[in-house]
């Protein structure tokens, strides 16, 4: 007979064709373990780092540094995690 008390936090929904991970419950990727899309790991994702080394507004090698370039630049930074995240199936497309 079944433990009526026993309700895990991480179980297969039925009929099995998806993980559940309730409130409190964890996913744990163990070292050598990976997340994939298809097989396929997302691709790496480029860090955000200041390519001038100033800031918005300092002057690097006699050139101004443009806050609208800076911001430009984050941007597309930001878009390529998305679609890292998307292309790994993490978020939605």
């Amino acid at each position: 007979m079944a433990d009526a008390t026993y309700q895990p936090k991480v179980y297969m929904e039925r009929p099995g064709d998806k993980l559940v991970v309730k409130s409190g419950g964890e996913l744990k990727v163990e070292t050598g373990g990976k997340v994939t899309n298809n097989g396929t790991q997302a691709a790496a994702i480029v860090s955000i780092t200041d390519s001038t080394g100033g800031t918005a507004g300092d002057v690097v090698n006699d050139t101004t540094v443009s806050v609208k370039d800076d911001i430009a630049t984050l941007a597309a930074k930001i878009n390529s995690v998305i679609a890292a995240l998307r292309g790994a199936g993490i978020i939605i497309t």
